[in-house]
């Protein structure tokens, strides 16, 4: 049994990631920020131990990660997304987005460093996205922080391969969760029509490759798309 952390683990994609390691028998926590209500959902059908907590504060995290015995795993996926043209958009949120879909890795990252150099090992899994590849118009700070995550990912896997400590990346394409619940139904399906699968995501496609690269033992600063081909 091993001990694995996940962010963002109250709805989408970090609740089938929640699912689907404690289905197989780890002992699980979940960070979530602001839904007690979906949070304690998860919790009752999982039984993991959710911990409310903002990633991007980091005396939070601290605080966490001091309720955690032990980390195996950890599972960077707490995540934000700004829609509409960036001269439009305003400081504050462009920091935001910042703050949570980057300083928050690098505060979860860091409050796992101890139990991770304590044993020599570890595997850490950020959530990157195919904008942070090849961009999006009206989504620049999004994909610049996703940008930033697979370029952090890269990074760390060679600063933390020799401590035993491997890093990668997830990459989804158009998965169809809360942040899809704006989008025309008639635009998700020609994003469906032009993915080569021939059909958009589910959250337990991409928790199913976060599960391949917490348990594979040697690949490290991999970025694993999960986008049914649409970016190849």
């Amino acid at each position: 049994m091993q001990t694995v952390v996940i962010t963002g683990g109250s709805r989408g994609i970090g609740a089938a990631a929640v699912e689907l390691f404690a289905a197989r028998g780890d002992r699980v926590y979940f960070l979530y920020e602001k839904n007690h209500e979906a949070a304690q959902a998860v919790a009752e059908k999982t039984g993991a131990t959710p911990i409310c907590c903002d990633v991007a504060d980091t005396a939070a995290v601290k605080s966490a990660f001091a309720q955690i015995p032990d980390v195996d795993i950890l599972i960077c996926n707490a995540g934000i997304c700004h829609y509409g043209l960036m001269s439009m958009m305003a400081e504050a949120d462009w920091d935001r987005i910042f703050a949570v879909n980057v300083k928050g890795i690098y505060n979860c990252v860091n409050a796992a460093m101890p139990a991770f150099l304590k044993k020599h090992s570890g595997s850490i899994v950020t959530v990157s996205s195919m904008w942070g590849r090849v961009g999006s118009s009206c989504e620049a700070a999004y994909s610049a922080t996703k940008g930033a995550v697979i370029s952090l990912t890269k990074a760390l896997a060679k600063e933390l391969g020799p401590s035993g400590i491997r890093v990668n990346c997830v990459a989804p394409g158009v998965i169809l969760t809360d942040m899809c619940a704006n989008v025309e139904p008639e635009i998700l399906a020609e994003m469906a029509e032009d993915t080569p699968a021939g059909r958009n995501g589910s959250p337990m496609d991409v928790a199913k490759a976060m599960a391949y690269l917490a348990d594979a033992d040697f690949v490290t600063g991999h970025v694993l798309n999960v986008d049914g081909g649409y970016v190849i």
